[in-house]
């Protein structure tokens, strides 16, 4: 039976309308769902409509070619200082912060967190000055110093510790303040990890733990073994100051004993806490990180950290596995600061996606003394898209040659699939 050519070209207009993008041939990897292997990805305002082997590209508005790179739900970065614009010189509520979406999107991160900038003073300036204001998705650990991370003895100022203030603030912002952050501390007392475990508890959220000056008096150990609930985050876990390689080249087994507790160790790699010969070893016998973070600031990305690329490409290097090292910086992270809507490409999931490829090579990687790494392999991001749209596209791959769109082209891209059309548009006008 023959239908009318006008109903088959209805037929093929509906069905080139199902999906807003599709994202053809890329190896997925998405540790929440196990899978690791040769997927199509579809998505529809905004959400993951369907992950399969093989999409009819006719069902798509937009098909772009990602055979050969990695498909992966977009980067969380846990640890990052993005609290700008303060004027505060010296300061990570300041000056040493920067704005997010300069250094996001470029690396395949849709999602970061600021690890403790601002306290519960000043958060809704940064609420207003930056998070509500950034395209990335910004969330928060609150410092338990009410004036946040400003330095020198604003951050060493018991007096300015207060729990229940700190946990009133975050209930007023469910899900957007995500944890607690006490560091920097140089004092001989528990007194700030205690207060922040005790505005964790009474706000439901996590806390991190930067331990600032290592004393004798309040020994490491005792922190990860006794005073951290599990879901707790120990952060900056290569720094030089952890106990962590015995004299016979072992890693110390109360970083086990913590972790089996259900602390969670994290990277956190900064201008000062990654050093290769406690990461090397200790990654060697085991002791992995749960998620791997960068600490960005302004320091920090022009020395041996860089991006969040490049601290995922040195533990490549060290023998992580491609798998591994995603997964540790997606999945793992979304669950550590309990947003488990994060981090996957699940249908029905917010659709934040990161193309990436890796570069082969002679490379080499810094830590944060100056040594050097020679590696072989690099990540790079192809292409970023956070709710559904294209946010950061490297080389072109979702557009046409210029010399195929006639001599009077305008601004290419739909709405529907590309963040950058309606930017276009206006500087077009």
């Amino acid at each position: 039976m023959k239908f009318p050519v006008f109903l088959v070209l209805v037929a093929a207009a509906m069905a080139q309308s199902q999906y807003d993008l599709l994202l053809k041939g890329g190896h997925v990897i998405d540790a929440k769902n196990h899978i690791s292997a040769v997927r199509d990805v579809a998505i529809q305002n905004g959400r993951v409509a369907e992950v399969a082997a093989n999409i009819d590209a006719v069902k798509a508005a937009k098909v772009v070619d990602v055979s050969g790179l990695y498909v992966t739900p977009g980067l969380v970065d846990i640890h990052v200082h993005v609290y700008a614009g303060t004027g505060k010189r010296d300061a990570y509520c300041g000056d040493n912060s920067v704005y997010p979406d300069g250094f996001t999107f470029r690396v395949g991160v849709t999602t970061v967190a600021d690890a403790g900038s601002s306290g519960w003073r000043s958060f809704p300036d940064f609420k207003d000055r930056v998070i509500d204001r950034s395209h990335t998705r910004v969330l928060a650990f609150l410092n338990i110093v009410g004036t946040g991370m400003c330095g020198g003895k604003i951050e060493q100022n018991l007096e300015d510790m207060d729990a229940k203030a700190t946990a009133e603030q975050a209930k007023r912002y469910p899900g957007l303040i995500i944890g607690v952050k006490t560091a920097h501390y140089t004092g001989p007392e528990w007194i700030p990890v205690e207060r922040a475990v005790e505005a964790g508890t009474m706000a439901n959220i996590p806390v991190m733990v930067d331990f600032g000056d290592f004393r004798p008096e309040r020994p490491y150990q005792e922190l990860v073994t006794k005073k951290l609930r599990p879901g707790d985050i120990s952060t900056h876990m290569y720094l030089g100051a952890v106990p962590m390689i015995d004299d016979n080249g072992k890693v110390l087994p109360y970083l086990f004993e913590a972790r089996k507790r259900g602390v969670i160790f994290d990277v956190g790699h900064g201008g000062g806490s990654f050093l290769f010969r406690q990461a090397v070893p200790a990654i060697h016998q085991g002791w992995i990180p749960d998620s791997i973070s960068t600490d960005l600031h302004n320091t920090s990305m022009n020395a041996g950290m860089k991006d969040m690329l490049n601290v995922m490409s040195k533990f490549l290097n060290i023998g992580m596995s491609v798998d591994e090292v995603v997964g540790r910086s997606t999945w793992n992270p979304a669950r550590e600061i309990k947003h488990e809507e994060l981090g996957n490409l699940s249908v029905g999931a917010g659709a934040d996606v990161a193309v990436l490829r890796i570069e082969h090579g002679d490379f080499g990687f810094v830590d944060v003394n100056g040594a050097r790494m020679r590696g072989d392999q690099k990540l790079e991001c192809e292409l970023t898209v956070r709710d559904g749209k294209v946010v950061y596209d490297l080389n072109g791959i979702t557009r046409e040659d210029w010399d195929k769109l006639g001599p009077r082209y305008t601004a290419q891209g739909d709405p529907k699939w590309d963040a950058t059309i309606g930017h276009a548009v206006r500087a077009r006008k």
